[in-house]
């Protein structure tokens, strides 16, 4: 058998055209999945930026609704009185106001006078 020479023969060139079409579709496939893993990997990222501004979000108004608290607990609170004089003072006048009333005997008025007093 003589052996062509020149252009090859049609199976040949179906064979080349086989071997291009596969590399390019091979070559085109990874770049898609190239494409679509970084796609991926900024949609999470965006993602997790997202819950990490809703997060800050929440924390910051826990915080201001914590200190709104705190205030008006602060502003509810009475002051502390600067001295122990008139709060002792209200003290007594109510057990002579309980002792005048007769809620309390003269006993029972000295007992707990000297107990304030002893505070």
């Amino acid at each position: 058998m003589r052996r062509r020479m020149g252009r090859p023969g049609l199976v040949g060139t179906m064979a080349r055209t086989a071997v291009i079409a596969g590399t390019a579709t091979a070559v085109s496939g990874g770049m898609q999945r190239s494409a679509a893993s970084k796609q991926q990997a900024q949609q999470q990222a965006q993602y997790g930026e997202i819950q990490q501004d809703q997060a800050l979000k929440e924390s910051q108004a826990q915080i201001a609704s914590m200190q709104a608290q705190l205030n008006a607990q602060q502003q509810a609170a009475p002051a502390p009185a600067t001295d122990g004089g008139d709060d002792l003072m209200s003290q007594l006048k109510e057990l002579a106001t309980l002792k005048n009333a007769g809620i309390l005997s003269d006993a029972e008025f000295a007992a707990a006078k000297a107990k304030l007093l002893s505070a």
